[in-house]
């Protein structure tokens, strides 16, 4: 099972502040435990959100909003994609997680859907073109 596991921005990380000496090392740690376990697919922090946009849709209408962004604790300020068993042992992984912020923060973990969890309404036709999507993304990732 694949798992995002998503840091949730404060207010100091919305403000640029980027992390200290110290936990750029604790975190280069937990992810070299994360890539010798076998589990990390993927892993970054993300620049505050007045650096990003929101594309709202409504019908055919699309808006964009540039940021910054209220509501800083619903914001995402980094992410993993991890590949467990369960979610018990996602839930682990982030216990061993060094507090990503100074202070209080959070991290909310939630599982990606795979192929299989759409039932019928994911047809043949439409798994091979995913899967061929998949083959030319990591493709291009290599080039």
């Amino acid at each position: 099972m694949r798992f995002m596991v998503l840091v949730k921005a404060t207010e100091q990380s919305e403000a640029g502040v980027l992390p200290s000496a110290e936990m750029l090392a604790a975190m280069g740690k937990y992810n070299e435990e994360l890539v010798q376990a076998g589990v990390l697919l993927a892993g970054e922090g993300l620049h505050p959100s007045s650096k990003g946009a929101r594309v709202r849709f409504s019908g055919s209408d699309r808006t964009v909003l540039d940021g910054p962004f209220a509501e800083t604790k619903e914001l995402v300020a980094g992410f993993w994609l991890i590949e467990v068993k369960s979610l018990e042992e996602a839930i682990e992984w982030v216990r061993r997680c060094p507090s990503p912020h100074e202070g209080e923060s959070e991290i909310e973990i939630r599982q990606v859907f795979e192929a299989d969890d759409f039932g019928e309404e994911f047809t043949p036709e439409m798994r091979e073109r995913e899967e061929r999507l998949r083959e030319q993304t990591a493709a291009q990732r290599k080039e």
